[in-house]
């Protein structure tokens, strides 16, 4: 169960960030104005939140661990909803994050 709500956070967390920023992008690059923008802080705002939920006490290693998630779903965000078709490279690099988050958050630890 640990397991599950870590990688649940972790998801929300990338939507969150990823979502927000997508919209402050959104709202500044595209001219879409003010509530886009605002919109995407307060989601950025929330994202700061989710990470304070993760079962693991350790700031680094979840912050740390986090990027890997973020690193791949970036890489989704920008296949769904700009367009965006990843290389073979881009996809090995996303799967070596992913395997990054697997190792520093679900190895079994002694002590």
């Amino acid at each position: 169960m640990t397991v599950s709500r870590s990688l649940a956070l972790f998801t929300l967390a990338a939507l969150l960030e990823i979502g927000g920023a997508w919209l402050v992008w959104q709202g500044v690059r595209e001219h879409r104005g003010w509530a886009w923008i605002g919109a995407g802080v307060l989601a950025l705002g929330a994202y700061g939140f989710v990470a304070t939920f993760q079962p693991d006490a350790h700031f680094g290693r979840v912050l740390a661990a986090y990027g890997g998630v973020f690193v791949a779903g970036s890489l989704a965000w920008g296949m769904a909803l700009d367009g965006y078709r990843p290389d073979r490279y881009d996809v090995l690099g996303a799967l070596v994050c992913l395997a990054g988050v697997a190792v520093i958050m679900y190895s079994p630890r002694g002590g």
